[in-house]
């Protein structure tokens, strides 16, 4: 997210307005970036995010948080202990660097009132979100040691310090002409872009450019070439943008690529210089939550490990298979050492003592054209002949036993595929623990540590438009469960033809069930497999009580009969109504 301490100045001005006095309820860490806090007002709760991911550090106020993991993380236990039923006291900017202060007052011993800092640094991939009480670091999200900066680290016990920096001057209180004057005397060297973000405190590119288009002058200008015209013009364009911003005033905007695609900048004004789409919004925290949203959620790290376990272990079997496909189709040749044999044992007066080769007639097939059969040259005929069928029957045991292992690496790499399937669809915590805890039972991860087994989740809920309800495995476990456990021998049981994805349950309980509730229940099954993306997917449904699990079988396997098939394309908008039907 690019946005400035200038433009950042409004948005502070915003969230002190709207947080000072709050009570911060509950405090929760959706992952090793982010922190969410809700607040209590008067009449009202407030979702407070502060994000120091590197792609959108920043804070905002959406509608609802990131959902809580179970197992708070350290640095949230700790900001549990010392902030929460504190009051923020204050929200603040560090002049007009890309530094927020959440001053907390808590209640502490013998009633004493002690105030605490959470610091929010938006620098890049140096943001960070640090604790801080009476100038020391209590800890830190991101903990900076000697290893990763010379210059600043950022652990507990340490005094905090501010990220270094050079004295710049503040456009929001300087003289636009005086400032005009500095930079030429200061900065000549540099294009007009340059010199200003390297003048102005808090000033980053965007600003500065737009600084330059609105003064007509191209942003690379040399500043050693401005006339005293250039100068006015310019000081008139720094008033342009810094008066507002100094009144309190601004025009929160979000800059995008001309077709949409692309997040170019968050200001507290129009970059009209970004020849793209400009999004107003009536308030900054609104835009830079736009912003964050735009760019996507932080990728989930639990889901990425597993993607890459399961990545890793389908390229591996895949090899595998196709090592044992070759050697299966070596051993295919068995029949073809046995019949070299026996025509050696029908023709051995034929057979030249000390002979590399010999060629016989094919007694077996009388159209057939004479074979030449290899002989071993320090071999008698008969020897020659047994040799053939020593090769005839290791080639057939391990025909047998190649054929095992190939189907079994071919089951691996389907349930692998039904792994991943479910693993891709997933978005909550609870559904990636699953999966997880799947694939340690099944072997594919060790276990580090001792973790308490998760709970089954419930499976995923909706209803037909007549009403009946469906449940939707969203993952292997969870389709052993809504099959042999939830549902009923007389219930309709749905699932993708030859496709991996989840097991669904039309709970009509032997009724027949009507054409609208069907076509829904196969629409589900249809969303929910590999072929989401796909048109016409053929969805198998049967009762219940032909679907059976084989002795052994990994979760989620089964085999069922008696069955007919239906076809449907996938429409995510239908599919969410039919669980909103649920919910509402």
């Amino acid at each position: 997210m690019n946005i400035d301490g200038l433009s950042l100045r409004p948005l502070v001005a915003e969230l002190d307005q709207r947080l000072a006095g709050a009570r911060i309820d509950k405090i929760s860490q959706p992952d090793k970036t982010r922190l969410g806090l809700w607040l209590r007002q008067p009449g009202e709760n407030i979702a407070l995010l502060l994000s120091a991911n590197p792609e959108n550090a920043g804070a905002w106020l959406p509608a609802s948080l990131p959902e809580n993991p179970a197992v708070p993380p350290s640095f949230c236990m700790l900001l549990r202990k010392h902030l929460e039923d504190g009051r923020i006291a204050a929200v603040t900017q560090h002049g007009l660097d890309r530094v927020v202060a959440f001053a907390v007052d808590i209640r502490g011993e013998r009633g004493l009132i002690v105030t605490k800092q959470l610091i929010l640094e938006i620098m890049g991939k140096h943001s960070n979100l640090i604790l801080v009480q009476d100038g020391i670091v209590l800890d830190a999200i991101r903990r900076i040691g000697a290893g990763l900066s010379r210059v600043r680290q950022v652990l507990p016990g340490r005094p905090y310090a501010l990220p270094p920096g050079q004295p710049r001057a503040d456009l929001l209180a300087a003289d636009p002409a005086a400032f005009v004057a500095a930079l030429r005397a200061g900065h000549g060297s540099l294009g007009l872009a340059k010199a200003i973000v390297a003048a102005a405190e808090g000033v980053g590119p965007v600003s500065a450019k737009e600084i330059a288009w609105r003064a007509g002058l191209p942003a690379d200008h040399p500043v050693d070439r401005l006339d005293d015209a250039d100068a006015g013009a310019l000081a008139e364009a720094v008033a342009s943008i810094a008066a507002p911003i100094a009144a309190g005033e601004s025009q929160p905007t979000v800059a995008l690529s001309p077709d949409g695609s692309k997040l170019l900048a968050v200001a507290a004004f129009r970059p009209e210089h970004l020849a793209g789409d400009l999004r107003t919004f009536p308030a900054m925290a609104a835009a830079v939550e736009y912003a964050a949203n735009f760019q996507g959620q932080p990728v989930n790290p639990e889901k990425t490990a597993l993607q890459k376990i399961l990545a890793q272990e389908t390229a591996r079997l895949a090899r595998k298979e196709g090592v044992l496909a070759a050697e299966l189709a070596a051993a295919d040749e068995a029949d073809k050492y046995r019949l070299h044999g026996d025509l050696l044992m029908a023709n051995l007066h034929v057979v030249p003592a000390g002979a590399r080769e010999v060629t016989l007639p094919n007694l077996y097939a009388a159209d057939a054209a004479p074979l030449a059969i290899p002989l071993d040259p320090l071999l008698s005929p008969v020897a020659n002949a047994k040799r053939h069928y020593v090769k005839y029957n290791k080639a057939k045991r391990a025909q047998q036993s190649l054929a095992a292992q190939l189907a079994e690496c071919r089951a691996d790499l389907a349930y692998l595929d039904s792994v991943a399937v479910a693993l891709d669809h997933a978005a909550l915590l609870d559904e990636i623990g699953e999966i997880r805890q799947e694939l340690i039972q099944a072997g594919y991860i060790k276990e580090k540590s001792k973790r308490r087994p998760l709970p089954p989740a419930a499976p995923l809920a909706a209803a037909a438009p007549d009403g009946t309800p469906v449940l939707i495995g969203r993952n292997n476990r969870q389709n052993d469960l809504v099959t042999f456990k939830h549902a009923g021998p007389d219930d309709l049981w749905l699932h993708t033809k030859d496709i991996p994805g989840s097991h669904v349950i039309l709970k009509c309980a032997g009724r027949e069930p009507a054409p609208e509730a069907l076509a829904a229940a196969a629409m589900l099954a249809a969303y929910h497999s590999k072929a989401r993306a796909s048109a016409t997917v053929p969805v198998d449904y049967t009762r219940r009580r032909y679907v059976k699990k084989p002795a052994g079988a990994k979760p989620g396997f089964v085999i069922y009969d008696h069955q007919k098939t239906v076809f449907v394309t996938p429409d995510e908008d239908a599919v969410k109504k039919l669980l909103i039907n649920k919910k509402g």
